[in-house]
């Protein structure tokens, strides 16, 4: 299954003017078989959600959320509630949620704004994260390439989706599954087991490049 899993509406980013109908319109245009909704530090309702999952269906919507923390920006999926996480967290305290509550936690655009992602990974560690976000409209060809390269050395999975905050941009990269996802509690098992390979969308903007994965021998292009 084909899920885009980074992005945001205009419902609840203020930073987004991609309308919920024209998501699930354009969506199944491409052919895409579920989305995940993760707004800035903001988790859709169940009964708003619902409401939005009726009239895709069958396309699968789900919710998870993009956690602003202290230390940058992280996708997280299969909380119930947000009320232990909070804008400017640490992420040694939001992985812990993530952890205590069985969700997934995937590290958004890394290196992005100067990031010290290879710090965090020191401090973390590898297993800390379900994937690194390897491909999307906000990952540069520098950035890929120090993800890349962190991938390689330490084993890590990747995931790819499009950071969409409008509608032009949904779907350019997103994450294939093996198995049918349904539920966010699916989609956070899926990432936490491996189970999704990046993947890009033909005929798409594609600020990262195209995706061939798993990644080729080190020094190579993917």
């Amino acid at each position: 299954m084909k899920f885009d899993h980074h992005l945001h509406t205009a419902r609840h980013s203020p930073d987004s003017i991609l309308d919920p109908n024209d998501l699930i319109d354009r969506a199944r245009e491409i052919g895409l078989d579920g989305v995940v909704i993760t707004e800035h530090d903001y988790q859709w309702k169940t009964d708003e959600l619902d409401e939005l999952a009726r009239k895709a269906a069958p396309l699968v919507v789900l919710s998870g959320v993009e956690v602003s923390a202290r230390e940058g920006h992280f996708l997280v999926y299969g909380l119930p509630t947000l009320d232990d996480i909070a804008p400017g967290i640490e992420l040694r305290e939001l992985l812990r949620v993530v952890r205590a509550q069985g969700a997934a936690i995937v590290a958004a655009h890394p290196f992005r704004w100067d990031q010290p992602f290879t710090e965090i990974l020191d401090e973390h560690g590898p297993d800390a994260f379900d994937a690194l976000e390897l491909v999307s409209k906000n990952v540069t060809p520098e950035t890929r390439a120090l993800t890349e390269e962190v991938l390689r050395k330490r084993g890590m999975r990747a995931s790819g989706s499009s950071d969409a905050h409008e509608v032009e941009n949904l779907g350019c990269y997103f994450t294939e599954f093996d198995a049918p996802v349904r539920t966010i509690a699916e989609f956070a098992a899926a990432l936490r087991s491996g189970r999704g390979r990046p993947r890009h969308r033909n005929g798409a903007w594609l600020a990262s490049g195209p995706v061939d994965w798993p990644l080729r021998a080190s020094g190579s292009d993917v």
